[in-house]
């Protein structure tokens, strides 16, 4: 028999019996993990993956170790973010083809089956093995999520600084000529001796050889996502240059993953909220639910560049009179995103119209 400790726990609490017949199921569920199975389907959690066979082992090398005793050839898997990159790359570098299914496909199977457990999500990725893409590991995505903590750090670090100088000094403009000063413990600036003074400074010695240590390794990973947009379609775009692109291709990925450029744009929390009643139709602003990042990536470039791309310039010009503002410049961010669907998905360069 097998030990119940080992079975996958539903997601309401319990065990998930794989030899019982469920409200899932009219089958009876066999343990075959010591056969030759060819596919085997994988529910990734933090600490846990457990398996179509019914199986539920460590996200850890002994766990992994003991998925490879079983004689597969391909995993199925849902991407579940940093807990699932480390077990694909792992398998496919031992000579497993990994596949992926879109979690949007996934929770569309949920809604259909019933209450959600990880077992029988386990086995929904098995059958949805034709709708999923091969796992490939992309440096860019690393570089870019690095690039994107720094820059908050970066900002966070400001920010204290400010706030310390504030007070003990009335100086507010901070220049890398005083932050290095700073780090060394020089403050040539007038200071008021408060009782707190010593502390504070303390601080802003400490926070500013911080930054500056932030704000060159900044530049170093910057250096290295341009390096890695090279040559891309994206660079045919004006107003795009290696690292605002290189930035792009490291949060999306897969373009294909958007199969029009309004699905892209709502991922981008570009897309217009319209509320319709009769006759009157009230405009909402943007969704705001897609990645923030990209969003105020699209939203700086159209605003500092639209000039730039004849496209943009265009819509500009006939817009400029109805639209003012934020509102301008958003349509000219939403436009963009749309822009780089297209030259993107089709991979083709850009192209005035």
């Amino acid at each position: 028999m097998v030990d119940p400790l080992t079975e996958a726990k539903s997601s309401n609490g319990g065990v998930t019996n794989p030899y019982h017949r469920t409200e899932h199921c009219d089958n009876m569920h066999g343990y075959r993990c010591d056969k030759e199975v060819g596919i085997l389907g994988i529910d990734i959690s933090k600490d846990h993956l457990v398996s179509s066979e019914g199986r539920v082992y460590e996200n850890n090398k002994k766990g992994y170790e003991e998925i490879l005793k079983v004689k597969l050839n391909t995993i199925v898997v849902e991407p579940t973010g940093a807990y699932s990159i480390k077990p694909c790359q792992y398998f496919k570098e031992k000579g497993i083809k990994i596949l992926q299914v879109s979690p949007n496909i996934l929770w569309k199977e949920k809604d259909l089956r019933g209450k959600k457990t990880d077992f029988y999500d386990a086995q929904k990725l098995i059958n949805m093995a034709n709708k999923a893409k091969e796992y490939n590991y992309n440096p860019l995505k690393e570089l870019v999520t690095l690039y994107i903590f720094l820059k908050d750090l970066e900002a966070k670090y400001k920010n204290r600084v400010k706030r310390a100088l504030f007070l003990v000094s009335d100086e507010e403009k901070i220049s890398k000529e005083m932050l290095e000063e700073f780090s060394k413990g020089n403050f040539k600036i007038q200071l008021y001796n408060l009782e707190y003074t010593k502390i504070v400074l303390e601080e802003i010695e400490v926070l500013s050889k911080a930054l500056l240590e932030t704000s060159e390794k900044i530049k170093e990973v910057e250096k290295m996502i341009q390096l890695q947009s090279e040559n891309h379609v994206l660079l045919t775009i004006p107003g795009i240059g290696k690292l605002s692109s290189g930035i792009i291709i490291g949060i999306v990925g897969d373009i294909k993953r958007f199969p029009n450029p309004e699905s892209f744009v709502a991922y981008c929390g570009l897309d217009p909220i319209v509320e319709r009643s009769g006759k009157a139709t009230v405009s909402k602003g943007i969704s705001k639910k897609g990645n923030k990042y990209l969003r105020s990536l699209f939203y700086f470039l159209a605003e500092m560049n639209y000039s730039r791309n004849p496209t943009l310039l265009e819509f500009y010009e006939n817009h400029k009179e109805k639209l003012k503002g934020k509102k301008l410049y958003t349509a000219l961010a939403r436009k963009l995103a749309r822009i780089v669907w297209s030259v993107w998905y089709n991979n083709k360069p850009y192209e005035p119209k």
